[in-house]
This record gives structure tokens, sequence and C-alpha cells, in this order.
């Protein structure tokens, strides 16, 4: 089977001029398939929107080939505007006028009639459950309210391909959920969306695939399940009650799994790697009763997309971004 890629990027290299210079993107590749939600995981200064910013053509790169929605970045970038929609880091809605002026000025600004514009504004609003307050002002609305309406205007057009720029920075959970919600209803309806994030969370909650980029390259792709595979197994973690018991639930678990587990003196915890994670769980837990061992907590723990950054790249993601402040 043929898969179409709704976004591709081929080498692509940005350098910025100035003393030192600054390399923003490096062989940067990329294969996003239509319909889905493809993520750039990566820090601040990692080149995630460098990289939006290039395939979006509001920055020229100087060497590589890049494709949005079947039209070459370099040779048409029209075409790739008339394509595409975009919301950046920040919410670019007038906060002197109301959500429904704001989308209908968009509207306007996207060349609809001025009757397109308000009918397609009323869709956008009742769509992003916004209607009942269409008539407040921007300034009024919250952070989430925002974001969405924000969202909505980069609507007006139906883009095949949506860029979405950290979408969620700086939102609560309330409003990321509703922010979440929406970019599923627009995939389910056939939009591509490029998603940067620096939210691990977020990545794996959304995007089929996600792209780690670190110091403007790629440097791994995958499924969440495949990027966090790549750390290993699961994890079986215990935290006793009794700090004097550690040493014999460490005994416990060795007989138990099979393998001597990490001890975290400090938290009372102990990890180790488990193949089957219902069998380990239970016969960890059963063994605990019959030695006597009160146990404060117990679960098995799939390896966080923050770990597999860390031993994709050889450094977290915090880390990652204090480099490239410097």
């Amino acid at each position: 089977m043929t898969t179409n890629y709704a976004v591709v990027a081929e080498g692509l290299r940005k350098r910025y001029p100035g003393r030192g210079g600054t390399t923003a993107l490096d062989d940067f590749h990329l294969h996003a398939p239509e319909g889905t939600v493809h993520g750039l995981l990566g820090p601040n200064g990692a080149g995630k929107t460098t990289a939006v910013r290039v395939l979006s053509t509001l920055l020229r790169f100087d060497a590589g080939r890049a494709e949005v929605a079947g039209a070459d970045v370099a040779r048409e970038p029209a075409a790739v505007r008339e394509r595409i929609g975009l919301t950046g880091q920040y919410a670019a809605v007038d906060e002197l006028l109301s959500g429904r002026q704001n989308l209908v000025l968009f509207g306007r600004l996207h060349h609809l009639g001025a009757r397109a514009a308000r009918k397609r504004a009323d869709e956008l609003l009742e769509r992003f459950d916004l209607a009942g307050a269409a008539g407040k002002s921007a300034a009024a609305y919250s952070g989430g309210m925002r974001r969405r309406l924000d969202l909505a205007a980069s609507l007006i057009r139906r883009p095949r391909v949506l860029f979405l720029d950290e979408p969620t920075t700086g939102l609560d959970p309330r409003s990321r959920n509703q922010v979440w919600d929406a970019v599923r209803d627009l995939v389910a309806e056939g939009t591509t969306v490029l998603l940067t994030t620096q939210y691990l969370e977020e990545a794996d909650q959304l995007a089929g695939r996600i792209s780690v980029v670190d110091a403007g390259r790629v440097v791994a792709e995958g499924t969440p399940e495949e990027l966090k595979a790549a750390i290993g197994s699961d994890r079986l973690e215990v935290v006793v009650r009794d700090a004097d018991r550690l040493a014999d639930a460490a005994a416990v678990v060795l007989r138990v799994v099979g393998a001597a587990p990490d001890v975290d003196e400090d938290h009372r915890r102990l990890r180790v790697p488990v193949t089957d994670r219902v069998d380990s769980l239970t016969s960890t837990v059963r063994a605990m009763q019959d030695a006597g061992i009160v146990v404060a907590d117990v679960g098995v723990h799939r390896p966080t997309l923050d770990e597999a950054f860390l031993h994709l790249t050889g450094h977290t993601a915090a880390q990652a971004e204090k480099e490239a402040a410097r």
C-alpha cells in the first residue's frame, strides 16, 4: 500500500546569520501521512518552531526539499499557503473585537464575502463551543477560550494541513483537554496536523507518530509506544511502608521476578524491569503479604517519553533546553 504524505521534508538545513551563526535545522527529515497527527517533540531550541516556519513558507531554508499538501514549499509558496492553517505559540486574536468579529475579520482577510464570512464564523463558534460567548470581547475570554478561538481562525479556509506550534503552552489542564479534543475532531475529519510540543504527555495523547528533535535534526521516530519501548520493558515499582523492611522486600522481588531491583532508600522504593505485567504484579503482592511486608504502593509502569528522550539523545529535555539557551 502506498502511503500518501501530507508533509515531506528531506535534508532541510537552515542557518541563521550573524556572529558565530546558529544552525537551527541540520539535515532535517520528516514524512507525515495524510489524516494523522504527527508530533515534533523536543525542548525549546531544538528546531521545532523553525521547522514549522520553513514548512509554512514563513522562512526560507538553505538546502533540502520540502512539500506540503502536494505543493513544493520553495517553488509554490502561494499554493502551500492556500492549503494550510497555522496556529502559533501565542493566540493571535484581537482583544478589542468579539469572538465573532475576530472570525469574520479572518474570513474577510481570506477573501470570503461578508455573508460567507459570517456563516463560517458562526459554524466555527458552534464547533469550538464558543457560541455562548460570541458577542463578548476576546479580552474577557479565558486562556483556553482564546486558544480555541485562535484554532478556529486557522480553520476559516478548511486547510488540508494544520500546523500547531505548542498550542497548549500555559493552559490549565481543563483548557488543554479542550484543545486536545478539538484536534482529535479535526483529524477524524481528514485534516493532517503537524504538532510541535515540549509536553511529553501531549505528544503521547495526540500523535500517531512522533519525531524526536534534538539540535535541529530528527534523532528518532516512531509511535509513542515504539519510542517508549526503545528504552526497555515495563517496570515493577514497590514502595514499602517500613524502611527497615526494604532489604527484605528487595529479596522478595529478586525471588519472584528473577532480577535484582534498583533500591531507592530515600523513598523506600524498589524498581525492576518485568516482562509479564499482570503475573509479576500479582505474584509480588502475594509474596509481600506472605512475608509480612506492608506495601504503601505498588504498580507496573511503562517507560515515559521523557525517559525515551534521555535514552535517545543522551540528555533530558531540560538539559537540552539549558544548552540551547547558552
